[in-house]
């Protein structure tokens, strides 16, 4: 059955992204506290038993500091010995516990991942408020905490009186045994107690790691609306979205439109340039009726294979920032020059018949409507209105 929000929602939808990141930042991750029971335990006991040879020696220099000869050798046990049986604690605190830190944070990492959130250690009045504790207490993870904790008990005390009574003839005998045959039998006996319990809280920490995985990916699932509320957030409403993608339909079309006319270039009249950030190709034949027509047009890197394409057709290119900038804003590929630029286009495809007919003669000024002065980015240039 699936879980309902506060506003009764129920939670149907898989966890996005977005929402697994931000309750890891609350500190939200899945954990198992009884599968890191049993791994210290395990732990604790493999570096134990990997440790036991090194033990007695390092026991007994231990215990040779502290040894008191008389009452006239007091002086013997100086500062210098308490200091080195300090170190000596010290050390055998960080290689005992190196391997248990270690072996707590792959446990961890292997369970839910490793997290460090502050978010978690925040104070939060509702954990002292008793309402909010008998809640908890009553609730249904409260009771299965509960269940879990009598399962636990039943079964390690299970398990370790089935061990004791199977070897409790041997363990009868040990009273009329010696000291050293008791105490033998007795080693002898403990790995197999410490293997049963070992087995019993295996069992516990696999029903808790299941437990507590079904309860987070519950936690963490959405609502529906939720889910859409998310996506407003990350990636804006449905109009905005279709909107950009429309935009960039348009923009992709536009730069294949561009592409497929480079091929004309090599029939243009002239090549009116910016002198690299644009590059419009026109073409006119003296007589013809009509305006004339844009053949390919691009800026950036297409302005540039625009003007190579116009030198290997040998086609005159033409240095007019202000009147490329005019001709690519208000024209389109395949179509006339706006009306408002025939006057300057005509001064300068004469001037370009004039000096292809061989005359000599300088660029003539241009004037442009104000209306069709733009700066760079397609804006009015400041100052025009």
């Amino acid at each position: 059955m699936a879980e309902e929000n506060e506003d009764g929602q129920e939670k149907t939808e898989e966890p996005t992204q977005r929402r697994l990141e931000k309750a890891a930042e609350d500190g939200q991750i899945l954990t198992s506290k009884e599968v890191m029971v049993f791994t210290t335990l395990a732990a604790g006991l493999a570096v134990f038993y990997g440790l036991v040879p090194f033990f007695s020696n390092g026991l007994n220099a231990w215990g040779s500091l502290l040894v008191i000869d008389s009452a006239t050798n007091l002086d013997t046990l100086g500062l210098a010995k308490v200091r080195t049986a300090f170190w000596m604690v010290i050390v055998a605190t960080i290689v005992i516990g190196a391997p248990m830190i270690v072996i707590i944070l792959m446990t961890q990492a292997a369970v839910g991942g490793l997290n460090f959130s502050s978010k978690a250690m925040n104070f939060k009045p509702n954990r002292i408020d008793p309402i909010s504790g008998l809640k908890r207490i009553f609730s249904m993870k409260g009771l299965v905490e509960l269940g879990k904790s009598i399962l636990k008990v039943v079964l390690l005390f299970g398990v370790g009186a089935l061990i004791i009574y199977q070897q409790l003839p041997q363990l009868l005998a040990l009273s009329a045994a010696s000291l050293s045959h008791g105490v033998s039998r007795a080693a002898a006996t403990f790995p197999y107690l410490v293997g049963g319990l070992l087995v019993a809280l295996l069992i516990i920490a696999a029903i808790d790691y299941s437990w507590q995985r079904h309860t987070h990916i519950q936690k963490m699932r959405m609502t529906l609306k939720e889910v859409k509320d998310e996506a407003k957030q990350t990636q804006g409403s449905p109009e905005v979205r279709a909107k950009v993608r429309r935009m960039q339909m348009e923009k992709s079309q536009e730069s294949a439109r561009q592409r497929d006319a480079l091929g004309n270039v090599s029939d243009a009249t002239a090549i009116i340039t910016n002198p690299t950030h644009f590059a419009v190709a026109l073409k006119y034949t003296a007589g013809q009726a009509g305006a004339p027509q844009v053949l390919a047009m691009g800026r950036g890197q297409m302005a540039m294979q625009i003007i190579e394409r116009g030198k290997e057709a040998r086609v005159r290119t033409l240095q007019i920032p202000m009147l490329a900038r005019a001709l690519y804003f208000t024209s389109e590929i395949g179509g006339e020059i706006a009306e408002g630029l025939y006057n300057a286009v005509a001064v300068i495809l004469a001037y370009v018949f004039r000096i292809d007919s061989g005359e000599s003669m300088d660029m003539p000024e241009l004037t442009l409507p104000p209306e069709l002065r733009f700066d760079e980015n397609g804006n009015l240039e400041q100052g025009v209105g």
